[in-house]
């Protein structure tokens, strides 16, 4: 992986343009409650651009220098190994991660002086690190104030962000390996938590399954918060509270995600907790299967990024219009956003070292083309939440999501996560057969 690292941070450099420079902060730890901190997890564009995952720690990068890559992060101290692990310090910067030179963060100040030396251009973040963005602006006023005597003055404070982020939506093949692997331990996960699920069960007792299942599987993380929502919790976006005592004749939304590599899978299934389907439950979730079919096959180059939701909503519309839900003609239905009530989320986004990766969905009032190395998600859905009006006693209740991740490519598309079963009738023979 150093080598994917470098390639990334050389594609950025030739953006950068001349007499530029970098600055990336890492993420910060934080306090928990007491004197517990959360656990640690890198700032994802800081990770793509060097790999390195300790806090506190600063990478400039300055293109046509003697040093091009350089870090900042804690040095090794001893008394602190002994209580949470060694530290990779100055030298471990350099030997393990590549940094052509490494220093102290404790001279930040004093380095950035001399990295930024005759730098006009300085891309960084503003509204990040207080700390850093404090030492860049007194260096920019330093500079300006010593432009009289022959000091170069910082013109421009530039947001490197959108050049990051262009660069993490074309996925490399070691990207999309790494992306396989969590969809691959997502979806034993989900097996196994299918086949012990069983009403009586309380919703974390699912959500400890399938996570354990992660752990087992060497995920350390998950990519987000686990939503394992029965009866109507599923008609809750973001639930995540997870405390129900599943029902006989609940349905159970799992949207869940393990962790590989820092990349992050995002899958949904929802499944009849005791192992069949109602005939409301087969009839609504048969139009949210349908229209995400529709939307994946627009998921390819020379469709655009919000192609895969108008395709899936035409198909959700037409549906609820066969449920009873929506009367009148689809293409005015969807014209007035009449479906918004029970379908009120896009229908994809990108996915990556971040669930909702980085990645413009339009450049002004165009929706992004698709180009092969994209992976995005496919997730319609419909909530029938109780008491929603206009909908039919025998649907209120009924909250189905169901979503897959999906790489473009020079062909058409490959559905990473199109091993995990999703017709009904593959569901029923797997639920609760533990």
């Amino acid at each position: 992986m150093a080598d994917e690292f470098k390639q990334r941070r050389q594609r950025l450099m030739r953006q950068l343009g001349k007499d530029a420079a970098a600055v990336f902060v890492s993420g910060q730890e934080a306090l928990r409650n007491g004197d517990v901190d959360y656990p640690f997890r890198q700032d994802s564009a800081f990770y793509y651009l060097t790999g390195f995952e300790e806090p506190s720690s600063i990478a400039v990068l300055r293109p046509g220098s003697e040093h091009p890559y350089t870090l900042l992060v804690r040095p090794h101290d001893p008394q602190m190994a002994v209580w949470v692990g060694p530290r990779a310090g100055v030298d471990g910067a350099v030997e393990r991660y590549g940094a052509d030179q490494a220093f102290p963060i404790e001279e930040l100040q004093e380095r950035l002086h001399e990295l930024l030396k005759d730098v006009t251009t300085v891309w960084f973040s503003l509204g990040g690190s207080s700390h850093t963005e404090a030492v860049l602006t007194a260096l920019v006023a330093s500079r300006r104030a010593m432009s009289q005597r022959g000091a170069k003055p910082i013109e421009a404070v530039r947001d490197p962000e959108p050049l990051v982020d262009e660069l993490r939506l074309l996925k490399s093949p070691a990207e999309v390996r790494d992306l396989q692997r969590a969809i691959d331990i997502t979806g034993k996960g989900l097996d196994a938590a299918m086949r012990a699920t069983r009403p009586g069960m309380h919703e974390y007792e699912v959500q400890a399954t399938l996570e354990g299942v992660y752990r087992r599987e060497g995920a350390v993380r998950d990519g987000f918060p686990t939503i394992a929502a029965s009866g109507p919790n599923s008609c809750t976006l973001h639930y995540t509270t997870n405390r129900r005592q599943l029902q006989d004749g609940d349905l159970m939304l799992l949207d869940t995600g393990a962790e590989w590599g820092y990349y992050s899978a995002d899958v949904t299934r929802t499944y009849p907790a005791n192992g069949r389907f109602t005939s409301a439950q087969r009839d609504v979730y048969e139009v949210v299967l349908a229209a995400q079919a529709n939307g994946i096959d627009r998921a390819r180059p020379g469709q655009r990024f919000h192609d895969a939701h108008d395709a899936a909503v035409r198909t959700l519309v037409e549906g609820l219009i066969d449920l009873k839900v929506l009367r009148g003609s689809v293409d005015s239905l969807i014209e007035q956003d009449a479906y918004r009530h029970v379908y009120m989320h896009s229908t994809s986004h990108w996915l990556g070292l971040d669930v909702h990766d980085a990645g413009r969905y339009r450049a002004g009032d165009q929706s992004i083309p698709l180009r092969p190395g994209m992976v995005l998600t496919v997730e319609p859905g419909l909530y029938f939440a109780p008491g929603t009006k206009g909908v039919p006693k025998r649907l209120q209740g009924i909250g189905i999501r169901i979503e897959d991740d999906i790489l473009v490519t020079k062909e058409g598309n490959r559905n990473l996560s199109g091993r995990i079963p999703s017709a009904p009738d593959d569901l029923e023979a797997i639920v609760g057969s533990r």
